[in-house]
């Protein structure tokens, strides 16, 4: 496996060349990109870091009510394809969530059968893998698909392509209360892509608020008062026992840190702290 990470917000300003060089000196051997971006493919290439997931357009659009909508997006999602195609980048981070975030789930369900199976398709022609993110979503609707095993169940039943697999975050699942060891026990062999992100469960926050949070929300980024996320080896995830277990289904592929935690979020330098520190616990557990 290969420790990579997705952009944090203030690396964004570095310039690809800038923020390749700094991932090659500080150990990663690869990087998500928020688009198929020939420019940032030829930076990671020259210092030698491989393409983690790709982000694209169109996901919210291919899930609209709107049927007009809903092919535009679908048009975006294939042109995006291919363009990683022609790049050679093989994994597609998606995460799940519709145009208009009110639609329940079971409404955006019967619109994920009928798009699909298509968009599917047209990855796997192309040598390409959907990758979908366990996020659930923003409150108070949660309207992500494909982010509990519930949902898991029932997509894998329509549509049972290899090119259709999971970006395995175990920070939601803990969050969500969801068991994120046998997460992997059932769904391991479809990890197609891995988040290094952790959840902390903060003890008063849950005392005060339960899991719907609370009235007046706390000035702490990336929590719901009850929780936070943070990076790997400060919450509750056991790395060791995720990368064993992703070992034995076979997974081969990256763990991207992804660094959405408060106490490294505020400035350029505190951002690069924490990719570090997150790599180093990844490293000695593996």
């Amino acid at each position: 496996m290969k420790i990579g990470m997705r952009i944090p917000g203030k690396m964004r300003q570095m310039g690809y060349d800038a923020l390749a060089a700094w991932a090659k000196e500080v150990g990663l051997e690869a990087v998500d990109l928020p688009s198929p971006d020939a420019e940032a493919k030829a930076a990671l290439d020259r210092a030698g870091l491989a393409v983690g997931s790709v982000d694209v357009r169109g996901i919210g659009a291919s899930l609209s009510k709107d049927e007009k909508v809903r092919a535009e997006g679908v048009a975006q999602i294939k042109e995006d394809i291919d363009t990683m195609a022609s790049l050679g980048m093989t994994t597609l981070f998606c995460c799940l969530i519709p145009a208009d975030p009110a639609t329940p789930r079971a409404e955006s369900f019967a619109i994920f059968k009928e798009t699909y199976p298509e968009i599917v398709a047209y990855a796997a022609e192309r040598g390409i893998a959907l990758a979908m993110e366990p996020y659930p979503g923003p409150a108070p609707h949660y309207p992500t698909l494909g982010c509990t095993p519930e949902m898991y169940r029932a997509i894998f039943a329509v549509i049972d392509s290899p090119a259709l697999g999971i970006c395995y975050d175990p920070s939601h699942y803990v969050r969500m209360g969801i068991d994120y060891l046998r997460v992997l026990d059932e769904f391991g062999d479809r990890v197609r892509h891995v988040h290094g992100k952790d959840t902390e469960i903060l003890a008063e926050g849950r005392y005060l608020y339960g899991v719907y949070g609370p009235t007046f929300r706390p000035n702490i980024g990336w929590s719901g008062g009850d929780w936070r996320y943070c990076i790997p080896g400060t919450g509750e995830v056991n790395w060791a026992k995720v990368i064993a277990k992703l070992a034995i289904k076979g997974y081969d592929g990256v763990i991207s840190i992804e660094l959405e935690d408060h106490v490294y979020g505020h400035t350029l330098e505190a951002n690069q702290r924490g990719i570090v520190n997150a790599a180093r616990h990844l490293r000695s557990v593996m």
